[in-house]
């Protein structure tokens, strides 16, 4: 979902150049322009490498009900695959990552998906990418060609549940997902080194201060 909105948002820029990669073809907006590089993931190095990009963005990941309850399958894509894609781009001279994880992410986490999300944040780290940018949202609203009832249901409510949260608790607020593809794209522009970590006002900060 965030990959699609991105693409459509390349349509009407024109200082953005996306190249996909993927492991089938993709049904692509009228108007996109970019390039689609297909191959198994095992591959994915070589695709990541021809690419010529700058910065390397990864919103992968599953839900553990398309891994069949399956904690390893899971991991392969959230953790695993993540990783994978970070050392080939490290590797091919690209010196900038953001990272889609999620608010509440954190290793010592007791949910399977938070502790994986920090986990894998953990891991880009100890890449030292000159920089690391870490977006986590709450729920993104958004279309998805796949079914999920209960996110579906989630999304209607977030919009007055995301009055209750304030305080310390604001990271959790819904994000729609044109959002943070615009954050995205804010940071991608971003020149100074280190790690950052950008919460749900830190990502819409982002795009007042640098420009969506």
């Amino acid at each position: 979902m965030v990959g699609m909105e991105m693409i459509e948002q390349a349509i009407s820029r024109s200082d953005i150049r996306i190249v996909g990669v993927a492991r089938r073809e993709a049904s692509l907006p009228p108007g996109a322009r970019m390039e689609m590089l297909l191959a198994e993931p095992a591959n994915w190095d070589d695709a990541i490498a021809a690419s010529g990009a700058k910065v390397l963005v990864s919103a992968l990941g599953t839900t553990r009900a398309k891994a069949q309850g399956d904690e390893a399958a899971f991991r392969a894509v959230d953790y695993d695959l993540v990783l994978q894609c970070a050392k080939a781009a490290k590797a091919s001279g690209i010196d900038h990552m953001i990272l889609i994880s999620s608010a509440g992410a954190g290793i010592a986490s007791g949910n399977l998906y938070l502790r994986t999300k920090g986990e894998i944040e953990d891991a880009l780290a100890k890449l030292h990418f000159r920089r690391l940018d870490i977006l986590r949202p709450g729920l993104i609203r958004g279309h998805r060609d796949e079914r999920r009832p209960l996110e579906k249901l989630a999304m209607v409510g977030s919009p007055l549940a995301d009055l209750f949260l304030i305080g310390g608790k604001r990271k959790y607020r819904s994000i729609p997902v044109a959002t943070l593809a615009q954050a995205v794209f804010a940071l991608a522009r971003e020149k100074p080194g280190g790690r950052f970590i950008h919460e749900h006002d830190a990502m819409l900060y982002a795009i007042r201060r640098i420009g969506a």
